[in-house]
């Protein structure tokens, strides 16, 4: 054991670490903390979250050695799932480089037995910075083990956002007065088509147009077999894969309909077990919920949920329903942003099936209502849209109403059987750029 943890230091010693695309998460506040909290980076993989530490080891190492900052990747397949490989490691390290480790970076340690445990221990009797990456809810505030309550302090990762995507591809909007000339918008435009078809993934946005949906492809593989069917021991692998199927091409579920589909189809799965599936693909960070809005508890556990992913890519790669949909995928990016800035979500719908897509909350009042309409040029569809506004503005006493759609800007007064409002038209890629705290 100690020869290769010998060996995988002596390579990180060695080792070119890559210069990363600066992302919007800065770690370097968190250097200089009065109280020392370890430090979690969560989120799906493949989000970048490696690349943000890479980031700040680099900063690090402009003044202190390589020897005093130490990554280890536990995805490494030489590393054994030992307790015994973290228990060596730091007095090897010590041992090896005749120094102290300040700053300790650990990539996915949490298949390791006792990880917790080992880290609890390290933040007592160490004095270092310690930051660890995760891709399972398992890291998460809400799950975190026991022993690392209190001592922690978690950073969601999601997938780059526009502005991100934007620097990614060396283009810099003035987002003061996000105003573009006759030149630029439709630039613009343009890179919000592709946000909006291959997503925010950093290493898909970076690829060859004709082999993004490929590389997304082996990653959607990589989930189902490392972050769900092994992670979870899942014997029944096919279910697992035509759920999500099912999922990928559906806007909403619900446990019942979902176990009802999955037996047509000749899948011998129980109630339960889809429950399960269920929590375990939103424990990988691959797609997550949204409840209806209700005052009622139990309407919220009855009703169908509505599905949304984690990046758009992947509706675009497995689903056959809603490739190109502009309409669902405006509507998954729109719900990536929300749960990225930390909003709390629902939706709305009443007795006769008007729908109101997204209702945001703030403490104990509803702020805003949103409709997502990729093109509101259509009479009927615009009424449509406004008619469902008005019917839950009334409802949940919510005056601020907003439709998003490519490219309209405005304010309108709308009506409905005696419910006056006025309601804001905004591009989609206006909101994405604005700065939330103006």
């Amino acid at each position: 054991m100690d020869n290769l943890i010998r060996t995988i230091l002596a390579e990180w010693k060695g080792k070119n670490i890559p210069v990363p695309i600066p992302r919007e998460v800065n770690l370097l506040p968190y250097l200089n903390m009065k109280v020392n909290k370890i430090i979690v980076l969560n989120g799906f993989r493949r989000v970048g979250k490696t690349y943000i530490l890479y980031w700040l080891v680099n900063e690090l190492l402009k003044s202190n050695s390589r020897e005093e900052v130490v990554h280890i990747n536990f995805e490494d397949e030489r590393i054994p799932l030992k307790t015994e490989f973290l228990s060596n490691l730091l007095p090897t390290a010590e041992e090896l480089f005749n120094k102290k480790i300040k700053y300790l970076f650990l990539d996915e340690p949490h298949n390791i037995p006792n990880w917790s445990k080992w880290v609890r221990r390290t933040y007592d009797n160490k004095d270092m910075k310690i930051f660890i990456s995760g891709s399972s809810s398992k890291m998460s505030e809400e799950e975190i083990p026991t022993e690392l309550r209190g001592r922690f302090l978690e950073i969601r990762v999601f997938p780059l956002s526009f502005k991100e995507f934007l620097n990614f591809k060396k283009i810099s909007p003035d987002l003061k007065t996000l105003e573009f000339s006759s030149d630029e918008k439709p630039i613009i435009l343009k890179e919000l088509t592709e946000y909006i078809t291959y997503g925010g993934l950093p290493e898909v946005v970076l690829e060859d147009e004709n082999k993004k949906l490929e590389l997304a492809q082996s990653y959607y593989s990589t989930v189902i077999k490392k972050d769900i069917a092994e992670r979870y021991k899942v014997k029944n692998e096919e279910s697992l894969r035509a759920l999500l199927r099912l999922l990928l091409d559906s806007k909403e579920y619900s446990i019942s309909k979902t176990y009802n589909t999955l037996k047509s189809l000749g899948f011998e799965v129980g109630k339960s077990t889809v429950q399960k599936y269920l929590s375990y693909i939103e424990n990988s960070y691959f797609m997550f919920s949204l409840p209806i809005f209700s005052y009622k508890i139990k309407d919220q556990i009855q009703y169908p949920k509505k599905i949304y992913f984690i990046d758009n890519v992947f509706i675009n790669s497995i689903s056959t329903k809603f490739t190109n949909n502009f309409g669902r995928l405006y509507e998954n990016i729109t719900a990536i942003e929300l749960k990225r800035r930390g909003k709390e979500c629902y939706y709305w719908k009443n007795a006769e099936k008007e729908e109101v897509d997204f209702v945001i909350k703030e403490g104990t009042k509803i702020k805003h209502l949103m409709q997502i309409c990729y093109d509101v040029s259509d009479p009927d569809t615009k009424k449509r849209e406004i008619r469902s506004l008005l019917k839950a503005s009334k409802e949940l006493k919510c005056d601020s109403l907003i439709i998003m759609s490519r490219d309209y800007s405005g304010e309108e007064d709308a009506e409905w059987f005696g419910i006056k409002r006025r309601v804001k038209f905004m591009p989609l890629w206006k909101w994405l750029l604005k700065d939330e705290s103006k």
